[in-house]
């Protein structure tokens, strides 16, 4: 009402209605009026009324508007007047809209006011900033080679202001076009190392929180990262000393315990780390930058672990800095486990990764794995992936790269791409020595109760290529196989409850109609036994095994076969030559035959304290007995004699017998065509059993049989002294006389 009112409105009244219709029109309303009067303003000479047309046009006006070109007149009109305050109006305007057809329209103003000598500082930061927003929407606002050099310069500039916003400027042309302004290399360094090496007071009104210039120290350090590193070497050294005297204030106590220093500090830290990075030619830098990054991985602060994070899977990237990346690998591993934000634990995954190579590939992939059980479903499709890749490249044996991929499915079946499973199947057709693991391994995954559709397919295709490679897979030996079965029987008779489903397995096919003919029949007569059979005759024939006596160890036995000639065999040959011997008479003619009495446990524990040499026996034995006491004793033994018999009446094969039985507890004596005379023992505890066989070689019975068992007299003693008990039993089976001889001690 008041714009259309018969009154004339002054500019004070403009001013305040319009500044009225901007409020509203931030409360959330519509504006459709008003427009003419705030553009009205815009001509007036009073810095009120032209601030407040100024700030309506850039809040309202939108750059299609039908007023933009009466708007972009009268911000010629400011720019080319000589006061300042209005100027930097107009400016702050063409920042906000920033059309391309206000770029077309003032963009030559712009750099003019930039570089020229009379223009204050104020102005000039408010033109470098209106310049880049302008450059954004217009990227030929600015012309090449004209303004170039006059630009960087600005670099060199007393206030600190026009050169951080000159920088802002310099920064998005060298991205445009970075050849062209190559030359603000030399000055960013040159300004970097002014504001590093300054002290508090020369840049006190640029110190933030005891932080020189931060913002601006970014900037640069942003800036030089355009390029590779510097050629000159004096350039070169001083950005070296540069972002050493940043690494060395990074290491000094904090100046403040306000947050602000510390972020202020922290930025130019990271920035510098980030062109150390960039620049990869200088190895110390490298190193000194990652441990100075490996304190902040335990930091307290969030944020700041997380940089280091992110850092460091850069750092992980180079050479000359990958090992000392992987000194960190504990501590990555426990942020991966115990970091409660998920942003922190994605990029802990990003660094694993990084710094992977073939030396570490088994323990961080497994880890990896571990974590992907209980990962968030944001990053497991990543996971994946990564897993997938480092499995792949640092695999040194394939089993192990399919054993991780079918752990992934297992896993996280839902995020595994169809990349990843056809690229498993590629590599197991290609290389024949992990095909028959690979279809083995597939098909032990299918067994398990609940398999996700993509293990399916892996296994269906491999299987369909390659199942004939285990087809034939006994997966136990027939030996094994008919150990289980008489488990089986056993467990009838200890739980009857399970009886059905024991049947059930001995009557399937694969055990009835085995190709192996003992398992076969194992199979049949342990079903007939347990169905046709009653409890209790199943229970006497499955009953417990009775102990087995006390022997010598088949193993120590076994050894003994393959190296007869040990230490340890020669020790126990040693004590054997101690031992006493039976005399075994076969009557008044028969020849008397000396044979070592072992006692238990192979000689290893003299049960009758016979420790002590024997003295020579009264009656000497025939040959045999003169072998016997060369091989187990160094005393010459006595010329024998065998009661009228000599030892040539010995057959040739007897010495022969003999040496088998040195080492048995059973063997052969003596034999000719008339008779065979053996000896077999056996000892539990504190009792020892002796058998002599005579066996009848000819076709009548013996008639008059008599056998007598004779010691040497200082055993006889001893035997008695310890009140030993012998018993003799004879058996008359025929063919073959059996003599008993059982010592009680």
């Amino acid at each position: 009402v008041k714009f259309k009112g018969d009154k004339t409105l002054d500019g004070y009244q403009k001013k305040k209605y319009v500044c009225k219709l901007l409020f509203i029109f931030l409360l959330g309303h519509d504006i459709d009026f008003g427009h003419m009067e705030a553009v009205n303003l815009l001509s007036s000479n009073k810095y009120t009324e032209k601030q407040i047309g100024y700030l309506f046009i850039s809040v309202l006006v939108g750059a299609s508007s039908e007023l933009m070109k009466l708007v972009i007149q009268s911000i010629k009109n400011d720019l080319m007047s000589r006061n300042p305050v209005h100027i930097n109006l107009a400016l702050h305007c063409m920042a906000n809209i920033g059309s391309r057809e206000m770029a077309d329209a003032l963009g030559q103003d712009i750099p003019k006011l930039l570089v020229s000598g009379d223009t204050i500082d104020a102005v000039k930061q408010s033109a470098a900033l209106t310049l880049l927003r302008l450059l954004r929407a217009s990227p030929d606002v600015i012309p090449m080679g004209e303004w170039t050099s006059r630009i960087i310069h600005l670099l060199n500039d007393q206030h600190m202001g026009v050169v951080t916003s000159a920088t802002s400027l310099i920064e998005a042309l060298v991205k445009k076009n970075p050849e062209e302004y190559k030359g603000c290399v030399s000055l960013a360094v040159s300004r970097l190392s002014r504001i590093v090496t300054s002290s508090y007071t020369d840049l006190q009104d640029y110190t933030y929180y005891f932080v020189p210039a931060p913002w601006l120290s970014v900037k640069l350090l942003r800036l030089l990262q355009n390029y590779p590193p510097p050629e000159d070497p004096s350039v070169r050294t001083r950005l070296t000393e540069c972002l050493e005297t940043i690494l060395n204030k990074a290491q000094e106590p904090p100046k403040s315990k306000k947050v602000q220093h510390s972020n202020a500090k922290n930025a130019v830290l990271f920035e510098a780390i980030n062109l150390i990075i960039h620049m990869d030619s200088d190895p110390n830098l490298l190193v000194r930058a990652c441990n100075q990054l490996g304190q902040f991985l335990q930091h307290k602060e969030t944020n700041l672990r997380y940089l280091a994070l992110e850092s460091m899977c850069l750092l992980a990237t180079s050479e000359f800095s990958h090992e000392a990346v992987k000194k960190h690998q504990d501590t990555v591993i426990t942020a991966l486990k115990t970091e409660r934000d998920v942003s922190v634990r994605q990029r802990a995954v990003d660094l694993l990764y990084a710094m992977c190579d073939r030396s570490n590939a088994e323990e961080i992939v497994g880890e990896m794995l571990e974590y992907l059980e209980t990962a968030d479903y944001s990053i497991r499709e990543e996971m994946v992936l990564k897993v997938a890749i480092l499995a792949e490249k640092y695999a040194v044996d394939y089993t192990w790269y399919v054993d991780v991929i079918l752990n992934l499915i297992r896993i996280a079946g839902d995020y595994v791409s169809e990349e990843v499973w056809y690229r498993v199947i590629q590599i197991v057709i290609n290389r024949d020595d992990v095909q028959g693991y690979a279809a083995k391994t597939v098909f032990e995954a299918l067994q398990a109760p609940a398999c996700h559709e993509n293990m399916v397919k892996v296994g269906g295709y491999i299987l369909g290529e390659f199942g004939n490679l285990i087809a034939g897979d006994p997966r136990s030996s027939p030996n094994t196989r008919g150990l289980l079965l008489s488990t089986y029987i056993k467990f009838i008779n200890l739980f009857p409850e399970i009886k059905q489903n024991i049947q059930d397995v001995l009557r399937s096919d694969n055990n009835l109609r085995n190709p192996d003919v003992e398992l076969q029949q194992r199979a049949i007569e342990y079903l007939q036994l347990s169905t046709i059979t009653s409890a209790d005759v199943l229970a006497t024939v499955l009953e417990e095994m009775p102990p087995f006596p006390e022997r010598e160890s088949s193993i120590l036995a076994k050894l003994k076969k393959k190296k007869p000639t040990t230490v340890e065999n020669a020790a126990v040959e040693g004590k054997e030559h101690k031992m006493p011997a039976v005399q075994v008479s076969g009557g008044s003619d028969g020849p008397a035959l000396q044979v070592p009495v072992t006692p238990p446990g192979g000689g290893s524990a003299d049960l009758l304290g016979l420790d002590a040499q024997p003295s020579a026996p009264a009656s000497s034995g025939g040959a045999a007995s003169s072998f016997l006491l060369d091989v187990f004793g160094d005393a010459a033994p006595t010329p024998p004699t065998t009661n009228g018999l000599d030892a040539g009446g010995l057959t040739a094969g007897a010495e022969e017998n003999l040496k088998k039985f040195i080492c048995k507890h059973n063997g052969v004596l003596y034999e000719n065509d008339l008779i065979q005379i053996g000896v077999k023992s056996e000892y539990r505890q504190n009792l020892a059993r002796v058998g002599v066989f005579y066996g009848n070689k000819t076709m009548s019975r013996f008639t008059g049989f008599t056998a007598n068992i004779s010691c040497p007299g200082p055993l006889a003693t001893h035997i008695l002294s310890l009140s030993l008990a012998w018993e003799f039993t004879f058996e008359d089976l025929g063919v073959c006389v059996c003599c008993y001889v059982i010592v009680v001690g």
